[in-house]
């Protein structure tokens, strides 16, 4: 049976929605109250202020996109260039494609989080994973490991900007195909024999 979510929850997934449609400015507790149909001042008896609001929703975005990162990363890395390139693109391509609100909510809430060295952290740490990549460096055999995880982490916040608000998401193309590209361009000048 599947466990019902609190109220808590409720009003964070609630806020992610107002962030990933509104911008930061969106979330408010009279809207999360109509959102879910509370009644007014519902969602001040949970948070009393603003402040309290955004920063469980960080922490419950954070939480969320570190469980469904997990869910996808593979139990054993990939050994080629080629392999991750291509697991690298199946999660940013879920990202853009079937986590777009959370990534949107991300961006809305950057400027809430600016001041807040927590906040900033589990809004940096919560859709990549540093020490991921930076497994997945030493499985390549890549030369300065720590240098590239965090440069993998870098191309791939951009990607994943670019897809979501930049110029390729103009476009009509596949964003897999695109990211399995620039990745795989990428990770094979680290590791041009694999």
């Amino acid at each position: 049976m599947t466990e019902r979510p609190s109220r808590r929850d409720l009003i964070c997934r609630a806020a992610v929605e107002l962030a990933a449609e509104g911008g930061n400015h969106a979330v408010t507790h009279q809207a999360i109250d109509a959102r879910l149909g509370l009644a007014r001042g519902s969602t001040s008896y949970y948070y009393r202020t603003r402040a309290a609001l955004v920063s469980a929703t960080i922490t419950h975005l954070a939480e969320r996109s570190r469980t469904q990162f997990l869910g996808l990363v593979p139990s054993e890395p990939p050994r080629t260039a080629r392999d991750a390139a291509g697991v690298i693109a199946g999660y940013l391509g879920a990202l853009v494609a079937d986590r777009r609100t959370d990534v949107l909510a991300r961006y809305a809430f950057v400027s809430d989080a600016v001041a807040d060295e927590r906040l900033r952290s589990e809004l940096a740490s919560c859709l990549f994973s540093v020490e991921a990549a930076r497994a997945l460096m030493d499985v390549l055999a890549v030369d300065d490991a720590d240098a590239s995880a965090r440069d993998l982490v870098s191309l791939c916040e951009g990607l994943v900007f670019d897809l979501v608000c930049g110029t390729r998401s103009l476009r009509d193309a596949d964003p897999r195909t695109e990211v399995e590209a620039a990745v795989g361009g990428w990770i094979r000048t680290l590791v041009p024999s694999r």
